[in-house]
């Protein structure tokens, strides 16, 4: 059965959006302006830019919040009595629950967005691959999952890949990047490390969260508000917490300077547009995201995902933001082949086998006529 043209258009607007995400939060990365002390320097400030993923994940409850009244003021008229799929779910539950995984999402979103700054875009969307190991791996210890063969094989082709684009990034020049070659891989090392904290966050959405059917515009709508808020406490304490390079390149060469910041963004507006991008595209790829978990399954949304990848990449290519290296490939196919057979999308032989062996069986649908 073929897509709907509506899950068409939801397939398009996740791999869309989804790549501008990535693709504008390098963008801003890369642009250039004066700060404070009057010196032109690199768009590097990745605490502000993560308030501004968890701004646009927060305007996801707004979103919610229309479609319920819309809904409700429908059903008031009485044109519609039928709960909408955007709107339906427990509405009866403790908001403080979506605390704890805010803050793995925040220090998580952090932590990839400062690696994003040293690291390659495409590298970025390719090393976020390796969730699928530690959310595995949790799995195990806090939620007593089995992990069968195929799971295991699967995993071992993720590791190889993510070996690979590691390796790739290693020979490719520093093209597009703030850094050099050392700083490339502290990137993709701290990409990996914040994985981890994400699975960590998967985890407890599925032990805790996922039981008490929340929709989930409101649930990506909480964590952006918690996020939102408790980094815009942390930006206080940041502002005087002095870091060196890489890890810092602001006027005063803190942690996150957010009067930096907002000066390069004057002398710059091309910086706001990047991160109005950022904004915009987050919310749209959350709708999306669930939209096509629901409307076609969680298989699907991983497919379209790999497929964000590769137009990052391709996007990156194109910009030269990166030079190309096979090994890039190489990588990219083991992680999407691990990511195949983790989710038992790849037919067994068994199953290949017996379909043959049902195609040979199958009896002609014209028989030919005996000759005299």
């Amino acid at each position: 059965m073929g897509w709907t043209k509506y899950q068409v258009i939801l397939a398009v607007i996740m791999v869309v959006t989804g790549s501008l995400n990535t693709l504008t939060t390098k963008w801003a990365d890369m642009l250039k302006a004066p700060g404070e002390d009057g010196v032109e320097r690199k768009f590097n400030h990745p605490f502000l830019q993560s308030s501004t993923m968890f701004l646009g994940e927060a305007y996801c409850l707004l979103a919610f919040k229309i479609a319920l009244f819309i809904q409700i003021y429908r059903q008031r008229q009485g044109n519609s009595l039928e709960e909408s799929t955007i709107t339906k779910g427990n509405q009866e539950f403790n908001p403080w629950i979506f605390l704890p995984p805010a803050v793995c999402d925040m220090v998580a979103t952090s932590l990839m967005y400062i690696g994003l700054n040293l690291t390659f875009a495409s590298s970025f969307q390719m090393l976020r691959g390796s969730v699928i190991v530690f959310v595995a791996l949790l799995s195990i210890a806090f939620l007593e999952r089995q992990v069968g063969w195929k799971q295991w094989t699967g995993i071992v082709h993720i590791v190889l890949g993510l070996f690979l684009v590691g390796l790739a990034d290693i020979f490719v020049k520093p093209t597009g990047t703030s850094t050099d070659t050392n700083g490339i891989i502290t990137g993709d090392l701290l990409i990996i490390m914040a994985q981890i904290i994400t699975a960590t966050q998967m985890v407890y959405e599925e032990k805790f969260v996922s039981s008490k059917d929340i929709n989930p515009l409101q649930a990506v709508g909480w964590e952006g508000i918690f996020g939102f808020v408790i980094l815009a406490i942390l930006h206080i304490p940041f502002y005087y917490i002095s870091v060196p390079p890489p890890f810092s390149s602001n006027s005063r060469s803190t942690l996150e300077d957010v009067p930096d910041a907002f000066v390069q963004m004057w002398n710059n507006k091309l910086i706001i547009v990047a991160l109005l991008g950022t904004i915009v595209s987050i919310a749209f790829f959350n709708f999306a995201g669930i939209s096509v978990t629901k409307e076609l399954s969680a298989t699907t949304r991983m497919v379209l995902d790999s497929v964000r990848t590769l137009v990052i990449w391709v996007v990156s290519l194109i910009l030269s933001w990166q030079d190309f290296h096979p090994l890039q490939v190489v990588g990219f196919v083991f992680l999407l082949a691990g990511m195949c057979v983790y989710n038992d999308m790849l037919p067994s032989i068994s199953s290949l086998r017996q379909r043959l062996q049902g195609n040979h069986n199958q009896e002609p649908l014209i028989e030919s006529e005996d000759q005299p």
